[in-house]
């Protein structure tokens, strides 16, 4: 046992050096026979040791953050991805991977629309191409949701557990890429009469973004998650899926097949307000019967809250506007086509300051009138704290003609 103690401390102190190396100014190549060979040994939980023993010893967390991505650009075709873990679909890493698999694909969407916008004649106009790369750049904004389970969840718990370092380090690499996607997003905003132009205002914008981004990927799946699975107990998993949703879900939904373990499913069942009522000033339901007056009604509704975040959507079965748990938790400018963004940011900013408090549209669509309307919620001092989206079906209600004054059921068989 003191042996393998022994070992794995060799191991950790060798990485800090070649990683100290690196800072000073060591070439990757100087460095890559030794790293491999030490990569090829090292768990997960001992590259997260490394750095948290530099910073003891008084590295700062933003000289970690640069050298991390030196690191990475050295062991990026050494450090092979870790045994996955037997999880079953549905379980919080699970949910991590094929959300990173949703981005990777969004990454190469951006990626395509970029090249094919570069391969237009310069004087042509960016038309499609431009297009898709705003598209892109739109969905890869769910990217926050994936990183706010990470950082208040996941991170949190293996902070118990006396690890620290991902906290420190990789919260502010997610930040990072947050700040190169809100770049991106800000330069895809500018009008472009021409391609040549716009391939070159976006390509630097782009490519920090996609960089960012799948670098961040590559340190969860082959550090974070598999470090996570050699540390975190069953119980704290069940714990960080019970709290999953509050955060929402990142561009696809979990899949199904865990089930926390019991003792957790017992403190949900506490949790959960089934059974009791909710008072309202005129009256009380019951949290079954709010659910079903909510998917009764016969409009649709959606919630975002006072930071502009969807919160909350109607389920009835037949709903104008398919809603995925996904959008929970995402900002509303980024459940909208970038070239609607605008008038959404207009209705919020004028509800939030009081300017307006109702705004409505009707639109043909498929051959029904719909009729959507936006109401500011406001507490009882006028507080703004959020806006109520209702979408309603009036084709039938403008085809109502004359008068019906005796009971018949609309419903075959009722």
């Amino acid at each position: 046992m003191s042996e393998l103690i022994d070992n794995r401390a060799r191991r950790i102190q060798t990485l800090k050096e070649i990683v100290q190396k690196l800072h000073h100014g060591a070439k990757p190549e100087e460095v890559r026979a030794q790293l491999t060979d030490i990569v090829r040994h090292a768990s997960p939980g001992e590259i997260a040791a490394m750095e948290q023993q530099l910073m003891a010893e008084g590295v700062t967390v933003s000289e970690i953050k640069s050298m991390c991505d030196l690191h990475a650009e050295v062991v990026q075709d050494i450090l092979t991805k870790q045994a996955e873990g037997d999880v079953p679909p549905g379980h919080p890493v699970d949910t991590f991977r094929v959300e990173n698999a949703a981005i990777r694909s969004m990454l190469d969407d951006l990626s395509k629309a970029m090249a094919d916008l570069a391969a237009l004649p310069p004087d042509t106009e960016p038309g499609l191409p431009l297009r898709r790369a705003r598209q892109a750049a739109n969905d890869l904004m769910d990217v926050d949701k994936h990183y706010q389970r990470k950082e208040n969840l996941l991170f949190s718990v293996l902070e118990r557990h006396g690890i620290t370092g991902p906290s420190k380090v990789m919260w502010g690499k997610d930040d990072e890429a947050r700040g190169t996607l809100k770049t991106l997003q800000a330069a895809l905003r500018q009008s472009y009469a021409k391609a040549g132009h716009a391939a070159a205002a976006l390509k630097p914008a782009a490519t920090a973004a996609m960089e960012a981004i799948g670098s961040m990927i590559d340190k969860e799946e082959t550090i974070l998650l598999p470090m996570s699975l050699q540390t975190l107990t069953e119980e704290e998993w069940g714990q960080i899926w019970q709290q999953s949703p509050e955060y929402g879900w990142c561009l696809v939904e979990p899949r199904t097949g865990y089930a926390p373990p019991e003792s957790v499913q017992a403190q949900e069942a506490v949790e959960l307000p089934h059974g009791r009522s909710v008072a309202f000033p005129a009256g009380s339901l019951t949290f079954e019967q709010l659910v079903g007056v909510f998917s009764t009604l016969p409009v649709d509704l959606t919630f975002v809250d006072a930071e502009d975040r969807v919160r909350f959507f109607s389920e009835s079965s037949g709903r104008i506007f398919a809603r995925s748990k996904a959008i929970i938790g995402r900002k509303v400018q980024h459940c909208h086509p970038p070239d609607s963004v605008g008038v959404v940011e207009r209705i919020l900013d004028d509800f939030r300051t009081g300017r307006q408090s109702v705004a409505e549209f009707w639109i043909n669509l498929h051959g029904r009138f719909v009729h959507i309307r936006y109401f500011a919620v406001r507490d009882p001092k006028g507080e703004y704290l959020g806006t109520l989206e209702v979408t309603q079906d009036l084709t039938p209600l403008r085809a109502l003609e004359g008068e019906r004054r005796l009971l018949q059921y609309d419903t075959p068989g009722a």
